[in-house]
């Protein structure tokens, strides 16, 4: 397949595609240059010739990623003085940039119209595109991809792209495992990434036997579109593929990242930072758009769809794994519902502030959080969830603009994730767009136009991080 340079228009945007060969944007081509939800099938283009080139433009791809990251965000290691369950310290300090001239507060003072006419919003508050938003697909960070290649001998490197965010805006790795039916044991990881090479000398005696076999399940690898054994791939080798604990690490999450498969053409898929598993025995949807049912939905949907870009086509394939309703999902799903929460020593039965535990300044937070702040609208105690979803229409604030190559627009309805454990789940929002706990309530005062002074602020930030 040649290279391929096209003019194409969506929503009233003129948009430069240039064509990279096997990229994910040549499926929005097709005869009479007229977008396609499919991708090609059958690949006119060696797999060395696509490698060696798609090589060769890595450097400045990523040159043009880290320039975006680095106008957004300060992107320096300042560690706080809290941690995370293992003692990994949270980044401190809102790491969004403003524009010249504007402040916190002079910007929440204004009024949305006001704030798109000038173009103020902040460029850290848009949608986050992919790495390379064009080609999109899975994208590990390295210390999970040496761990598994350490354990498993299998390789996650792309040659064509590496994550993108500094690793100390990550969440801790390995992540605690707490199950809900053995809270007594506290970390069954033991500071281990639970993998197909040690699943059962950790769970043996502990789950029963459907349990452990779920648990097999979720950590063994299946072929996943960037991830597999033909030409259309990835990984310098065919690879056996992708298992779903590559993503949730310990049911968790590493932060990977990804695009939603649910959204055409490829400009206006949402990139995805992988969410936590733990607490989806009290979650009623699954998916940050699309309000899957139950975790069984989910489970078979990303065998399924998700892992070939919602293309059942590609996925007969590159190897689709068909898995069993009756018995392989819901052993998968058995175990993905013992995931429970870390635990929050300073709060109550009822998921509120024990006053003899905390502070001034988080009981301060935690009125605000009920009050002021708003944050009780859609997050709800004990688990700071409503278990519906909200439009946050953030596109009052900016015009709809192209983003190397990603059309920030309007976001639409996304999941209300619970907020227990949140301070061990960096980055934030669906996209990852926010790096600290700072940039979330400052994102959220000027969304929601709360208006909070930079004390409130502060002690809501303090409160967050006991949850």
């Amino acid at each position: 397949m040649s290279k391929v340079s096209k003019t194409l228009t969506f929503g009233g945007a003129t948009l430069l595609s240039l064509g990279l060969g096997l990229g994910m944007i040549m499926p929005q081509i097709s005869k009479g240059d007229e977008p396609s939800s499919y991708m090609p099938v059958v690949i006119k283009e060696s797999f060395e010739a696509v490698m060696n080139r798609m090589k060769a433009a890595k450097p400045a791809i990523q040159a043009k990623h880290k320039s975006l990251l680095e106008e957004r965000y300060d992107l320096s290691n300042k560690a706080s003085g809290s941690t995370m369950f293992r003692g990994k310290p949270l980044q401190q300090g809102v790491r969004v940039r403003l524009a010249a001239g504007t402040s916190w507060d002079s910007l929440g003072a204004m009024s949305p119209e006001e704030i798109r006419e000038k173009n103020l919003f902040p460029k850290g508050f848009l949608p986050l595109p992919h790495p390379n938003h064009p080609e999109g697909g899975m994208l590990f960070p390295k210390f999970h991809i040496d761990d598994v290649k350490k354990q498993t001998d299998r390789d996650l490197t792309r040659f064509d792209l590496d994550f993108d965010l500094p690793d100390h805006f990550l969440p801790e790795f390995p992540p605690p495992i707490f199950l809900t039916t053995r809270p007594d044991l506290g970390d069954v990881s033991k500071g281990h990434l639970i993998t197909s090479n040690n699943f059962f000398e950790h769970f043996n005696g502990i789950l029963n036997p459907k349990q452990i076999e779920g648990l097999r399940l979720l950590v063994t690898p299946f072929p996943q579109q960037q991830f597999n054994a033909v030409e259309d791939r990835r990984s310098e080798k065919p690879s056996l593929g992708v298992s779903c604990f590559d993503c949730h690490a310990n049911g968790h999450t590493n932060a990977a990242t990804h695009l939603v498969g649910d959204i055409r053409p490829q400009e206006f898929r949402h990139r995805l930072d992988t969410p936590s598993l733990r607490g989806v025995n009290i979650q009623r949807l699954f998916g940050s758009q699309r309000a899957l049912k139950t975790i069984e939905d989910f489970t078979e949907f990303e065998q399924r769809a998700a892992y070939f870009d919602g293309d059942p086509v590609i996925a007969t394939k590159k190897g689709v794994n068909i898995l069993d309703r009756g018995s392989q999902v819901h052993f998968m799903s058995e175990f993905q519902e013992l995931l429970d929460f870390p635990p929050a020593p300073k709060l109550d039965l009822y998921g509120k502030l024990d006053p003899k535990k905390a502070t001034a300044e988080e009981l301060r937070g935690e009125q605000i959080f009920f009050g002021k702040g708003q944050c009780f609208q859609c997050h709800s105690a004990p688990y700071y969830t409503d278990n519906t979803m909200h439009n946050l229409q953030a596109e009052r604030f900016y015009k709809p603009q192209m983003i190397n190559g990603m059309m920030a627009s309007a976001d639409g309805p996304i999941k209300t994730f619970p907020l227990r454990g949140i301070k061990d789940s960096p980055p934030y929002l669906h996209d990852g767009r926010l790096l600290t706990l700072e940039d979330t309530v400052e994102f959220f005062n000027i969304v929601l136009q709360t208006k909070l002074t930079t004390n409130e602020k502060s002690d809501l930030v303090a409160f967050l991080k006991t949850l």
